[in-house]
Formats: structure tokens, sequence, C-alpha cells
């Protein structure tokens, strides 16, 4: 593993948010994506859209960030996520990725897509590590696969964003 002062800065600016100053953390988030660029690192992209996503309480806001980290997460490779963490796979992010795109889905009310990428999550929960992180992706996108089926698009308790 290297050091790598831009995941530093990101981690640092999502514990502020999740601290409770969540328009501090956009920001911070938001010069770091200006410094990057739309074809800088795409591990980097991948967890600033990530991370940005979570800070917009608006779905159509947050979908914007979570479809632009998915498409940087197509550009990401095992070697390079290994260089920032030994133990991570790229495999571990795409059902994370597509919970929240199905959330944001959901909560506009466009339940077919919704729904396709529930269905994508599923098919990646395998790439999730055992333990509280991967329990926690599971349980999420069983609630909002329930949440779909009654047609519910109100936000969910358990997801990610400030205290």
């Amino acid at each position: 593993m290297t050091a790598d002062p831009t995941m530093d800065a990101i981690g640092r600016a999502v514990a502020e948010g999740r601290a409770g100053d969540a328009a501090s953390a956009r920001r911070q988030l938001l010069e770091l994506w200006a410094e990057t660029g739309v074809t800088g690192d795409p591990l980097h992209r991948c967890t600033l859209a990530h991370h940005l996503a979570d800070f917009y309480p608006h779905p159509a806001r947050a979908l914007v960030w979570d479809v632009r980290a998915l498409d940087a997460a197509d550009a990401v490779t095992d070697q390079r996520v290994q260089a920032h963490h030994a133990g991570l796979r790229i495999a571990g992010f795409s059902p994370s990725l597509h919970l929240n795109l199905a959330d944001d889905h959901r909560r506009l009310g466009s339940f077919d897509a919704a729904a396709e990428h529930v269905e994508a999550a599923e098919a990646h929960a395998p790439g999730l590590p055992p333990g509280p992180y991967g329990d926690a992706i599971r349980t999420a996108v069983r609630e909002v696969a329930e949440a779909i089926t009654r047609r519910d698009t109100a936000a969910r308790a358990s997801a990610p964003g400030p205290a």
C-alpha cells in the first residue's frame, strides 16, 4: 500500500459530513472532484462520486453522482484498488454502487429501473466480504427490494449520509 493524499482527504471530508456538517463535506469533496477531473484516477473518481451522492438529500442529485461512481468503477482495476488497500477487490464495490442507484431510482418513483439495479446488486453480492460491511449491504439490498415491492418512495433510515 502506498500513501494516497486524495483518499486521505476524501476520508476526512466524509468523516466531517457523517459527524453532521454535510455542507462542508460536500464542498471539500467537490473541490477534490475539480482537482481530480473527469479523466483522473478512476478510484478517486469512484470514491468521490460515491460519497458525494450521500451528501445530497434529494435523490435526483444523488443519482447524478451515483451514476458517475458506477461509471468510474468500470475503469478501476483490482491492481489499483489493492495499491490502496491490499484486501480490496473492485468486485466488492458493485453491490453498493448498484444498491445506491436502486435506492435513488426507487425514491424518484422509477420502480422498474430500481428493480434492475437491485437485481444487479444481488448478482454482485457474492463479491461482498464477510462481516459487518457485507452484512449491511445485503440487508440494505433487501430493504430496498421490499420498498420497491411496496412502491415506497420514502428515504431509508439506514441510508448513508450525515448523522
